[in-house]
């Protein structure tokens, strides 16, 4: 969470949910991705700018996917400015 500025935005096209400030996208990440859930991420790339894919351990020990992350950096590529799931 401290690579997310205030003006942090998240979106889940085309789902119409979309997410402003960094209290609002920490608290919905923390949701996803809670200390008693297990996940891989994957290192991937979308449309030229870095993701990854979330993959969930299941209690029979097989990784489903649940999602894939886009990023977008800032201009110094040192923090994530928006996020696309």
């Amino acid at each position: 969470m401290a690579l997310l500025p205030d003006a942090v935005f998240m979106s889940m096209p085309p789902m119409p949910f979309e997410y402003q400030g960094r209290d609002v996208v920490a608290r919905f990440c923390a949701g996803i991705f809670r200390a008693d859930r297990r996940f891989d991420l994957i290192p991937t790339r979308a449309n030229g700018q870095p993701a990854f894919g979330a993959y969930l351990h299941s209690p029979n020990g097989i990784s489903l996917g649940t999602g894939r992350y886009v990023l977008t950096l800032t201009l110094t590529g040192d923090r994530i400015c928006a996020m696309q799931r």
